[in-house]
């Protein structure tokens, strides 16, 4: 059981570095597309990013709290 929340812990902390990534705060994917430099709301691709990193956070803190249990 450990050894496999381990290797869940490792691959969520990989996904979640490169959504982090994908959505750092000076090339959201909104201008890494060729949208303008004002400000708008997270549409479409944007706000599917944000809702993935906060899933992602999540499980990787519940992972972290079993990890530490089990």
């Amino acid at each position: 059981m450990t050894l496999f929340l381990t290797i869940l812990q490792i691959i969520i902390s990989f996904a979640l570095i490169v959504v982090i990534v994908i959505q750092s705060q000076g090339s959201g994917l909104g201008k890494a597309f060729g949208g303008g430099g004002f400000y708008h709301s997270k549409r479409g691709v944007e706000k599917a990013v944000v809702v993935l990193t906060v899933v992602l956070t999540l499980l990787f803190f519940i992972i972290s709290i079993l990890n530490l249990l089990y």
